[in-house]
């Protein structure tokens, strides 16, 4: 008999939110089902793709949202909370609890709507962390308007309500009354994109006609030459076409009364700096990034870019409050399981290394402060 007992293995509880993509585009039920929720999350996909701008936006909140610890009470649950947030799967090829809130967070801002799933093991345990995509889902309101019923579809498209809802994650910024969906961030901005997409594709059609330089070659045949004109004309085409073509400099030689202009070369590009940063304008002040983030070498101030500085820190601020109740979620239900009945609290980073030197100002004016009451005081 061997000493050493084998390991069971771990296996993975099935995922309730990704039943199955329908390959042929055909709804089986579609009823309840908003095609318009749907038309939204691919524009605004689009418009990140489009505008880089607003992907860059997106990625850098998401980047500047740093990372979090969870702080328990008790030092062994503590040892397995880090283990777990530090090595617990994340879809398919990711690890770490960081990884899972940073796709959790990326989907709240793109889509205003984010939904996750816990997968639980076979053997009482979280197996993995899920990021479900919100076309494999459907939200809706359950028995009453505080109640959220969570839906998936299979592969021929059938809805089916999850079996365990107390698995789920859900998350929305900003939602209208009585809606359960959120709003995106990149609300109001598909009408400027798109008149920026029209500049930028002028400014490209311009170029092409302009600076891509074309030639118009003009042959006006004398009363002597009318009847070789044509063998005049074809024979100019081919020595100019063999002119063009040369990667090296090859003169133009030819007989007659020929002119060669440049095509557009009296045109002129139109100015488009000032429209352009209008609209940029427009989309910087929706996103809430200071420009010189994106890399806009806008004047600027020091004491604005403070200014904007802190009015980001802010909006972050408001994107971990909502995005703290699925973490508090994840880490409750893995002490339960793992048998530990113990309070923890969220610990989030400082944004960057200019939070910690106005807190160390903050807490040095406040000492400054009381030192003086008291003096006076006394």
């Amino acid at each position: 008999m061997s000493i050493f007992k084998r390991k069971k293995k771990e296996v993975p509880g099935f995922v309730q939110t990704s039943q199955g993509r329908n390959l042929y585009g055909f709804s089986g039920s579609v009823s309840g089902y908003s095609a318009s929720v749907s038309c939204q999350r691919r524009l605004y996909r689009s418009l990140r793709d489009a505008v880089p701008i607003i992907d860059a936006a997106v990625n850098k909140i998401v980047r500047l949202a740093g990372g979090f610890r969870a702080v328990c009470e008790d030092e062994k649950a503590q040892v397995c909370l880090d283990d777990f947030l530090k090595n617990v799967r994340v879809n398919s090829i990711s690890n770490g609890a960081e990884s899972f809130i940073s796709s959790y967070l990326d989907q709240l801002l793109t889509y205003g709507t984010a939904v996750g799933e816990i997968v639980p093991d076979g053997n009482g345990g979280i197996a993995a962390l899920y990021n479900s995509s919100l076309d494999d889902v459907e939200l809706e309101c359950g028995d009453g308007p505080l109640d959220i019923r969570v839906s998936s579809f299979d592969g021929s498209g059938v809805k089916k309500e999850v079996q365990y809802p107390e698995l789920i994650l859900c998350s929305a910024i900003m939602p209208e009354p009585g809606s359960i969906y959120g709003t995106s961030i990149l609300s109001g901005l598909p009408f400027v994109t798109d008149i920026l997409l029209k500049i930028f594709s002028a400014i490209g059609t311009n170029w092409d006609r302009v600076g891509n330089v074309r030639f118009a070659v003009t042959y006006k045949p004398q009363d002597s030459d009318r009847s070789f004109t044509k063998e005049r004309a074809m024979m100019i085409a081919s020595e100019w076409s063999k002119a063009m073509k040369s990667r090296e400099p090859r003169d133009f030689i030819t007989v007659g009364d020929v002119s060669i202009k440049a095509i557009g070369a009296d045109n002129q590009i139109p100015d488009c700096e000032m429209p352009v940063r209008c609209i940029t304008e427009q989309i910087v002040s929706k996103l809430s990034i200071p420009p010189f983030l994106l890399g806009l070498n806008w004047s600027s101030t020091e004491r604005m870019s403070a200014q904007q500085a802190d009015i980001l820190t802010s909006e972050i601020e408001y994107y971990r409050r909502v995005i703290d109740f699925p973490l508090r979620k994840i880490c409750g239900m893995f002490l339960k399981l793992s048998g530990f009945d113990c309070g923890f609290d969220i610990v989030w980073d400082n944004i960057n290394l200019q939070d910690e030197v106005e807190l160390a100002k903050a807490r040095l004016y406040n000492a400054q402060a009381q030192s003086l009451e008291k003096s006076n005081g006394e």
